[in-house]
């Protein structure tokens, strides 16, 4: 009776001593965290963050005084008008030049038309006045006509060579000055972009969607560029920090599905699908409050594993990782 109670003994020692341990290693909770500085320097008109609060990616929680800023913006917006309005001028004129200049070829061509006319009358009067059928005066005065046309289109043809010279200066002159114009806008565009990036900077944006841990300023402080904010972390995308021996790690690799636990305390238990994201190329003591799957280790690996927060874990809760 004394030796069967003896091997069920035994055979319970080794049942337990083979018994599967629910965890592979402990570590904590940590989340990425950002300290969200000023852009700008001016007034803080609104800040709309409270610790503990929560943001959304992209929204303005601050806004810091552009009133100097949206001034000198007006200001070159005016400076950009008058240099447009002085471009439409300049085109206006050479426009008008080049019409006068037109003008001017149009009448020469009728006169060329009319001198033209005038010699065909002054042909078919000719054979008139040899058979006797008209008055010879009315052939002079065909001739004098066509004199005083070719008279006329001499002085057109001279006007126009001339005005050809004068507005060949005068338009290489325009696009000149339009060219300047072309350059100062060009100026002028690449300031009122300056301007809008630094308008822009005045606004405080979440960076992402988290948890505001700390804020360092109240609105209606002045701030620098450069002045810390507040700081948030990523509470969303969190992920374990825990320590594994060098005989552990044959058996993990990034990109490893593993089990998270979420310890509550008292027995309390969360389960999450991690994914071992990073591990540690060196090795390190064994942190005091890291339990290891061989207590006896002293060199043990980081690693991370990262988590999808359902929002019940915090930054800094004791977790348990299995392998």
């Amino acid at each position: 009776m004394q030796l069967f109670l003896l091997a069920s003994l035994t055979l319970i020692v080794v049942a337990c001593g083979k018994k599967e341990k629910e965890y592979d290693a402990t570590g904590t909770f940590e989340a990425t965290e950002v300290t969200v500085s000023a852009k700008s320097s001016g007034e803080l008109q609104l800040f709309d963050v409270t610790e503990g609060g929560q943001v959304e990616n992209g929204s303005v929680v601050g806004r810091i005084d552009a009133f100097q800023l949206k001034l000198k913006k007006e200001q070159l917006e005016t400076t950009r008008g008058q240099l447009s309005a002085n471009k439409r001028q300049l085109a206006s004129s050479k426009n008008s030049n080049d019409s006068r200049q037109l003008d001017l070829e149009k009448q020469l061509a009728s006169i060329k038309q009319q001198i033209a006319n005038a010699e065909r009358e002054r042909q078919r009067f000719s054979e008139l006045v040899k058979d006797g059928a008209v008055p010879r005066k009315q052939l002079d005065d065909i001739n004098y006509q066509i004199k005083v046309l070719e008279k006329q289109l001499e002085a057109t043809s001279d006007q126009i060579r001339s005005n050809n010279a004068s507005l060949k200066d005068q338009s290489t002159g325009i696009d000149a000055q339009m060219d300047g114009i072309d350059a100062q806008a060009a100026g002028l565009e690449a300031q009122i972009r300056q301007i809008d990036d630094q308008i822009a900077n005045t606004e405080v944006v979440a960076p992402y969607t988290g948890t505001v841990l700390e804020k360092y300023v109240e609105r209606g402080e002045f701030v620098t560029t450069g002045k810390p904010l507040f700081k948030m972390a990523d509470t969303q995308n969190m992920f374990l920090r825990a320590y594994v021996t060098s005989a552990q790690l044959q058996k993990i690799k990034v990109g490893q599905q593993v089990k998270v636990f979420a310890d509550y305390g008292d027995g309390q238990m969360k389960e999450y699908a991690g994914t071992i994201s990073w591990i540690s190329s060196r090795s390190e003591f064994t942190p005091k409050t890291i339990l290891t799957d061989d207590e006896r280790a002293d060199l043990v690996y980081a690693v991370k594993v990262a988590i999808k927060n359902d929002g019940f874990v915090k930054i800094g809760m004791y977790g348990r990782l299995k392998i």
